[in-house]
């Protein structure tokens, strides 16, 4: 897989401007990339945006964490999501939730960010909302530590389709 555009030949602003959504509300790993040199294909690009994730430290990746949406929660109802996020939580169905699935999912996001202080965060693509609502029963009663980790992976996991998106 190639990008659209070689990254290797954008300006900062251009890269940052393409890249800077990969990781939700932080474009500083794209401003970070850019400065340390960039990978042209969509491996090592997935490769250096989670090594320079997994190098930044908890607070960073906390922020990170935090920088996400809560699934079918507040901002989905108003339309304040950004593209990525509404695209991704309407191809899961999220948008079409009952109101008792809606009532879950904010009591569950509710209980989710009081014990770890980020929101449930799900790569939902190819998912349905029911499998969704599944895992996050199951995830809610996982440790800190556990949560943390598994939260990453999967911001990570996110970033990688949505730089697979970008590709021709």
């Amino acid at each position: 897989m190639k990008f659209a555009n070689d990254p290797t030949k954008m300006s900062k602003s251009a890269f940052v401007e393409q890249f800077g959504g990969v990781y939700e509300h932080s474009a500083w790993v794209a401003e970070k990339a850019f400065e340390d040199g960039l990978p042209s294909g969509v491996e090592p690009m997935i490769t250096t945006l989670r090594a320079i994730i997994e190098a930044a430290g908890e607070a960073p990746q906390l922020a990170l964490l935090r920088a996400h949406p809560d699934l079918a929660g507040k901002l989905a109802k108003t339309g304040e999501l950004t593209a990525e996020s509404t695209s991704e939580q309407a191809g899961a169905g999220l948008d079409e939730c009952t109101p008792s699935e809606f009532a879950e999912f904010t009591r569950l996001n509710d209980t989710y960010k009081a014990k770890f202080g980020f929101p449930y965060i799900l790569a939902v693509k190819g998912r349905h909302r029911v499998e969704i609502l599944d895992n996050f029963r199951a995830r809610v009663d996982n440790s800190t530590e556990q949560e943390f980790r598994e939260a990453l992976d999967q911001v990570h996991q996110i970033a990688r389709l949505r730089l697979e998106a970008l590709t021709i």
